[in-house]
């Protein structure tokens, strides 16, 4: 196993650094292409959120796939690799598992404990097998990393040492620490969410939990922006009263609303400090602004106006920094070791596979071909008697094929173990075409059988 993440995140680089180097849909799928065309790499994925963005590569060494990896990013993101090169973080082997199993528990976001990144995680691994760069290590790899945050969120607190950014962010702006004083805070209130995504469904739906009077969706595609709202209100939801507009709406409906959330994909600014200004004429009540951009959506000029208050990706990562962490996150890091010794363990386990099955396969040729001697020699054989000596034969080739196998595989499965199947492949000259066929086998086998599973 070669695995190596080359990213930057809220922890490495400041937030106008993640902002600019942000990645549409289409440049990370740029980005995953060229990775796999660059000589070092042989899968690649990316995970790309409002707070990080990183790259996962199957490399074959380290050294330059790190000089790889770093100029992709620099290309693909628009920084230049000068620039962008001091906060950026790399971690390989057992350590990029352990990196991306803290993350998928939420041990290494702005708010600790927030679940949403394992939607995310999720998306990264379903757009690596669209785009076919995800093979059977970073398929596994993503897999795991799902099941260990889900294991972390249902056999621990974690949940109690933070929320998701949504819920942070709301309380944040309305400047109370519970979420009950978010909901006594925002009942009554009308407001806007531009952008139809995850994050804006979630800050929609979150703002109808907390007892908003109404919510405009506002989306550069009318059908997501109705569709959310068939969600808001249909039978047995939240009963909140709901309804979409064409984003040249926006301007009108910022006079009426008291809540903006903001969070698209948009490359510029989707609130000008002008539509912002002109939005406050005649108002008596504050303008509360919620940007989950990045990069950022609102322009941070209202910071400064009077009657505005505007929480964006910047002002949470401050935010956060003082925010308690919980007991429960200790339980959550030995989870996380536990996971990746057991990973580690069954990736060097499979390493040593192919080479097994190439063994028994010459072995199963070489008994096959003595059979077939033994009839030539003995041609009275009746059917009876031929199948009782081929059977004969097998079982004592399992027999003493069985202890060594097994016993193999365990140590293979040991730290510095890779090199058993090495050694096996000498002692019993195997053809390596052999292998890599077996392995090539096994790869597709589990390409189909991940396909979609989390």
């Amino acid at each position: 196993m070669s695995l190596l993440v080359v990213g930057l995140s809220h922890r490495s680089a400041p937030v106008s650094v993640l902002e600019r180097a942000s990645l549409s849909a289409d440049a990370r799928a740029k980005l995953l292409h060229d990775t796999l065309a660059a000589e070092p790499a042989a899968e690649g994925a990316v995970l790309a959120t409002c707070n990080r963005i990183e790259l996962y590569a199957d490399v074959d060494k380290f050294h330059a796939g790190v000089a790889e990896l770093s100029t992709l990013l620099a290309q693909h993101s628009g920084v230049g690799l000068e620039e962008l090169t001091p906060y950026l973080y790399v971690h390989y082997e057992d350590r990029a598992v352990h990196h991306l199993f803290s993350v998928a528990c939420g041990l290494d976001s702005m708010v600790v404990g927030e679940g949403q990144i394992l939607g995310q995680i999720k998306d990264a691994l379903a757009v690596g097998q669209d785009l076919h760069t995800a093979g059977r290590l970073l398929n596994d790899l993503f897999q795991q990393a799902l099941r260990v945050g889900k294991r972390a969120h249902s056999e621990t607190g974690i949940d109690r040492a933070g929320q998701s950014l949504v819920t942070f962010g709301l309380q944040q702006l309305a400047g109370v620490a519970e979420a009950d004083g978010t909901a006594a805070w925002a009942g009554g209130k009308r407001a806007l969410v531009i952008g139809a995504g995850s994050m804006s469904s979630l800050a929609a739906a979150t703002l109808a939990r907390a007892g908003v009077a109404e919510i405009v969706i506002a989306n550069r595609t009318a059908a997501r922006a109705d569709r959310l709202v068939e969600i808001l209100t249909e039978p047995g939801g939240t009963g909140v009263a709901a309804r979409a507009v064409e984003m040249v709406a926006v301007g009108d409906e910022l006079t009426r609303a008291d809540i903006v959330v903001s969070c698209t994909g948009a490359t510029g600014l989707v609130l000008t400090g002008d539509e912002i200004e002109a939005a406050l004429h005649g108002r008596t009540e504050p303008l509360h602004l919620l940007d989950l951009a990045m990069p950022r959506d609102i322009d941070a000029a209202a910071h400064r106006m009077p009657g505005v208050r505007l929480v964006d990706i910047e002002s949470l990562a401050e935010a956060s920094a003082d925010a308690p962490m919980a007991g429960d996150v200790d339980q959550v890091r030995t989870i996380v070791s536990d996971e990746v010794a057991a990973f580690g363990a069954a990736q060097r386990a499979a390493h040593i596979t192919p080479t097994v099955v190439a063994l028994r396969a010459m072995a199963a040729d070489v008994v096959a071909g003595e059979v077939a001697r033994l009839e030539g020699r003995l041609p009275g054989l009746d059917e009876k008697q031929r199948a009782e000596i081929t059977q004969t034969v097998r079982r004592v080739v399992d027999k003493l094929l069985h202890a060594p196998t097994v016993r193999v595989k365990q140590l293979a499965s040991e730290p510095g173990g890779a090199g058993y199947a090495d050694a096996l492949r000498t002692l019993f000259d195997l053809d390596p075409e052999t292998v890599a066929s077996v392995s090539r086998a096994d790869l597709n086998d589990g390409d189909v059988k991940n396909r979609g599973r989390v």
